[in-house]
């Protein structure tokens, strides 16, 4: 259940105070919480649980929360936010680029992450009507189906929605802000470069040449806008 019910968290995180902490503070907001502490304890549980939202530490024993993330995304279309010791570049694109849709650095404050989960089972509650042709690529908004040459297209919740907002109107450039806006929900402090790591997993999988794209075109200096195709 997500938004109108009670949300399922899978928290991967092995300092004790931080997963301790995290716990209560996400069950206060309402969340049904499955916190446990290695990569490997949180992909069985991934399994077992059917989690609405992962919620990954990077820095993890053994299996890092890099690898966690890769094999959760080869697995599932679930949202995964990465928790970061750091904000820098190495980190984060490393990250996102193993699947993440979003990012917290720590100290990690509740409430931020609160807005965060929030977002993002937001964007996965979104649909809209209609469905619509763009050259060899179908996207059902009711169904939150899309598919290329008839073939289902698989992509995160984070892909697909930045997908319907680009592809709602065709032509138009979107800047990385308002993206970060529409998409994620940041505000004014919102990362680019979660912009960027999502149109290149979008390009691998819908265009059939991600290094010349069709649909999902760049509009240097400014932003992103789909075709017009």
């Amino acid at each position: 259940m997500r938004l109108g019910g009670v949300s399922r968290v899978l928290l991967i995180e092995d300092d004790p105070a931080v997963r301790e902490g995290l716990e209560l503070a996400l069950t206060r907001h309402g969340h049904r919480v499955r916190a446990v502490e290695s990569g490997e304890e949180g992909l069985e549980r991934l399994r077992m649980d059917l989690p609405d939202v992962v919620v990954l530490d990077l820095m993890l024993p053994g299996m890092d929360g890099f690898e966690v993330c890769r094999r959760i995304r080869a697995a599932r279309e679930v949202p995964i936010i990465m928790l970061t010791a750091r904000g820098d570049d190495i980190d984060v694109v490393a990250g996102l680029e193993a699947g993440a849709d979003d990012y917290v650095v720590k100290p990690v404050r509740p409430r931020v992450l609160e807005a965060r989960i929030r977002a993002v089972l937001r964007r996965i509650s979104r649909d809209q009507a209609e469905l619509e042709r763009h050259g060899n690529l179908t996207i059902d908004r009711a169904g939150l189906v899309v598919a290329n040459r008839g073939v289902p297209v698989s992509l995160t919740p984070t892909e697909r929605r930045l997908l319907l907002e680009l592809s709602g109107t065709p032509g138009r450039v979107h800047s990385r802000q308002q993206l970060l806006e529409s998409v994620w929900e940041h505000g004014y402090f919102g990362d680019s470069r979660l912009v960027d790591a999502c149109v290149q997993r979008l390009r691998a999988k819908i265009e059939d040449d991600s290094a010349a794209p069709v649909y999902v075109q760049t509009v240097r200096g400014f932003g992103y806008r789909f075709g017009p195709v």
